[in-house]
């Protein structure tokens, strides 16, 4: 099964450019400081924290792993995504999940924790999308409501884990 985008790692790449033709979001939180902040919210987006603490299911349940194809769920709607990329390095932990046939959207969402020169953490989603299906292009505004709804509870999620109250 192939990705529904072109634009393969986008979400990660280092110019911080997201491709033309999509929607764009970027958004992040500051979580706290220092590399125990830095750590606990790394396994958590890891370990899919995010996505659980927002309230989707994932299938399977194992720790994210570049190449692995996922299904989420949230009321009935699956989501089908694959990971691909995952970063761990002295300032960035987090990865990046593409759209498969059958999601709503097509596009790639990235979720990193980036450890800043002051050593403030923070938790950044990257995402580019458009509508993958007829549901998608005939709810407009309403679905990019639900992902700015989506978007505000993975953020909360991943500031709660890394406080330890995830």
């Amino acid at each position: 099964m192939s990705l529904t985008y072109t634009e393969i790692g986008a979400t990660l790449a280092e110019d911080h450019r997201l491709p033309p033709g999509y929607a764009h979001l970027d958004r992040r939180v500051r979580l706290g400081s220092g590399q125990q902040c830095f750590e606990r919210a790394g396994a958590a987006v890891l370990s899919w924290g995010a996505q659980r603490g927002a309230g989707l299911s994932v299938t399977p349940g194992d720790d994210v792993r570049e190449g692995a194809d996922v299904v989420l769920r949230l009321l009935g709607l699956r989501i089908p995504c694959r990971v691909v990329g995952v970063v761990r390095d002295g300032v960035r932990i987090g990865f990046a999940y593409g759209t498969l046939p059958g999601h709503p959207e097509r596009g790639e969402e990235a979720f990193l924790v980036v450890r800043e020169a002051d050593d403030s953490v923070w938790f950044r989603i990257r995402a580019f999308s458009r509508p993958g299906r007829w549901y998608t292009r005939a709810a407009g505004p309403v679905g990019r409501a639900a992902q700015q709804w989506a978007t505000r509870r993975y953020l909360r999620a991943i500031v709660e884990a890394s406080r330890g109250e995830g």
